[in-house]
C-alpha cells in the first residue's frame, strides 16, 4: 500500500477537522490498495483507469453510496465472465484475518463493494454456488452479513442450508456471519422475510462456541427475536442452560445480553430467568437530582442511596425522557449498576451523564426532562431538570 500523504501544517487557531467515518474507510489509498490485489491475479486489470474512475465522484458520496459506486466500477473493470471475476477476487485477497483472535476484529471495510459486486453479479441460479463460495473468502477479511441478505432472500433455502453447514467452518468469522446475516433487525439492513423463530435452528450450535465474536452476535439476535416472541427466547436459553455445551461464565453473558431489552422493559419472566426479582428487598433512603438546570454538552448528575432489607440481587438502571421536538416524549433507558447486596448492606451511587448535543441517536431540545430511577425493571423514583441552550 502506497505511503499515507503528509498531513498538512495547520493554524493554531483554526479548530480541528471534524472526523469523516467515510473519508477513513474510502480514499485514495485505500482504493489503490484493492486496485493492487486485484492486478496481481488479473494481468488485464487497469490499476490507474480504475482509481481515476473512482474518485472521479468518491468525495461527492456518502459511505453507503461510496461502497455501491466502488462496485459499479468494478464491473467495467473485472472480466465479463463471472466464473473468472469470482476466482479472480477471491485469489486476491489477503491471508483471512487471524483466526487465533476471539473478538473485535472486524477487517477492512475496503472489502465491503466486493461482497456488493457478488449480490449485483451473483443471484443467478446458476451463479449461486459460486457467489456463497466468493463470500465465504471475503467475510473472512471483512463481514458479509448485508451481501449474504441478498441471497437470503433470493434464495432462502439453498442459502440457508449452506448456512447450516457454515456453523461448524473452521473459521470464527464464518460462523459468526450465520448468525448475524440472519438477524431479525439487523441494523441499517432491510428486514428478511423469513419467520424469526424458524431460523433460531441454526443458533443452537454457535450457542457453545468459544469465541465472543460469534456468541455476542448470537445474543443480539435473540435480542431481536424477543421484540418478536420474549417467550421463545427464554424458552431457547433455558434449553441450552440445560443442555451444558457452553461454559456457565458464558451463557450467563448470553443470558443477560439477549435479555436485555426484556429487563428494561421490566418483563418479570425475564428478570426471573435471570435471578432478579421484580420486587425487591430493598429500602430506597435517598433519590437527589443535584443538577436542576442541565447546559447542552454538560452532565447532568444524579446521586442515590438504598439499603437492602434481606439479600437481594440488583439491577439498577436510569431512564431519561427526552422532549422531543413536537413536546412528546422519548424515553431512553441506560445502564447504571448491578450488583449484590447483603441483608442491611447499603449502597450509595453517583452518576454524571453528559448530554450531548451532537449526539447521533438522539437531538437535544430545550425544555423540562424527566430523570427516573429504575431497580430491576420497576421505576422507584423520578425527578425532573431544566436543559438550555448554551450562553
Amino acid at each position: 500500500m502506497p505511503d499515507s500523504p503528509r498531513p498538512q501544517a495547520t493554524s493554531a487557531a483554526e479548530p480541528p477537522a471534524r472526523f469523516s467515518l467515510k473519508d477513513h474507510l474510502f480514499n485514495r489509498q485505500s482504493v489503490t490498495y484493492l486496485s493492487q490485489l486485484l492486478a496481481s491475479q488479473s494481468p488485464g486489470f487497469d490499476r490507474p483507469g480504475f482509481v481515476r474512475q473512482v474518485m472521479k465522484t468518491l468525495p461527492d458520496l456518502e459511505l453507503k453510496q461510496r461502497i455501491s459506486h466502488i462496485a459499479a466500477t468494478l464491473e467495467r473493470f473485472l472480466p465479463s465472465d463471472f466464473r473468472v471475476a469470482a476466482r479472480q477476487i477471491t485469489a486476491s485477497l489477503p491471508p483471512p484475518l487471524d483466526p487465533t483472535r476471539t473478538d473485535d476484529d472486524f477487517g477492512d471495510f475496503i472489502f465491503a463493494p466486493l461482497g456488493e459486486w457478488v449480490t449485483r453479479n451473483g443471484q443467478q441460479k446458476s451463479r449461486l454456488k459460486r457467489s456463497l463460495q466468493t463470500l465465504h473468502a471475503l467475510t473472512q477479511r471483512f463481514s458479509m452479513e448485508f451481501a449474504l441478505r441478498e441471497f437470503l432472500r433470493a434464495f432462502p433455502a439453498e442459502t440457508l442450508n449452506q448456512l447450516q453447514q457454515w456453523t461448524a467452518d473452521p473459521h470464527y468469522h464464518v460462523r459468526r456471519l450465520v448468525s448475524e446475516a440472519t438477524r431479525p433487525a439487523l441494523p441499517w439492513a432491510p428486514r428478511l422475510e423469513l419467520p424469526p423463530l424458524s431460523l433460531l435452528p441454526l443458533l443452537d450450535p454457535l450457542h457453545a462456541d468459544p469465541t465472543r465474536f460469534v456468541t455476542r452476535s448470537v445474543a443480539n439476535h435473540l435480542n431481536d427475536v424477543s421484540k418478536i416472541d420474549a417467550a421463545a427466547v427464554l424458552q431457547t436459553l433455558g434449553r441450552w442452560r440445560a443442555e451444558r455445551r457452553q461454559n456457565p461464565a458464558e451463557l450467563q453473558w448470553i443470558c443477560q445480553h439477549a435479555l436485555r431489552t426484556l429487563v428494561k422493559q421490566g418483563h418479570a419472566p425475564a428478570l426471573e430467568f435471570l435471578g432478579f426479582s421484580d420486587r425487591p428487598p430493598i429500602r430506597l433512603v435517598r433519590y437527589e437530582l443535584l443538577t436542576p438546570v442541565v447546559v447542552m454538552n454538560e452532565a447532568l448528575i444524579f446521586e442515590l442511596e438504598l439499603v437492602a432489607e434481606q439479600a437481594a440481587a440488583l439491577i439498577i438502571d436510569y431512564e431519561i425522557d427526552f422532549q422531543k421536538a413536537n413536546n412528546k416524549r422519548s424515553r431512553k433507558v441506560h445502564k447504571l449498576k448491578q450488583v449484590r447486596l447483603a441483608r442491611g448492606e447499603s449502597l450509595v451511587v453517583r452518576k454524571r451523564h453528559v448530554l450531548r448535543s451532537n449526539a447521533t441517536t438522539y437531538t437535544l431540545y430545550p425544555g423540562q426532562h424527566h430523570v427516573g430511577l429504575q431497580i430491576n425493571g420497576q421505576i422507584l423514583d423520578r425527578g425532573s431538570f431544566e436543559l438550555v441552550r448554551p450562553g
